[in-house]
């Protein structure tokens, strides 16, 4: 067996508790996800996401889904209506 560390990280109560829920539901722990990642960043010798500054359109539908989140809102009643909001965003 290898020889393992113990890696102490910092995180928000919050994140932690959805992180760990989002993961669970994945079949991952958050240690899983956490050796996944480091072990990315080995194999590939760069970090395994496109880290940008998103622009000023991304930013409001950011903060819009954040909004949603805490709210437990949702933007459409139903798939039905999403699906049709895209069909009529694609014809203009």
């Amino acid at each position: 067996m290898a020889n393992t560390s113990m890696l102490h990280v910092r995180v928000d109560d919050e994140v932690k508790a959805q992180a760990s829920e989002a993961l669970a539901a994945m079949g991952l722990t958050v240690s899983d996800a956490v050796r996944i990642l480091l072990k990315r960043v080995v194999d590939d010798q760069a970090f395994p996401l496109e880290l940008k500054v998103p622009n000023a359109q991304t930013r409001l539908a950011m903060e819009e889904a954040r909004a949603m989140m805490r709210a437990r809102a949702a933007r459409f009643e139903s798939a039905d209506a999403l699906l049709n909001d895209l069909e009529k965003a694609s014809q203009q």
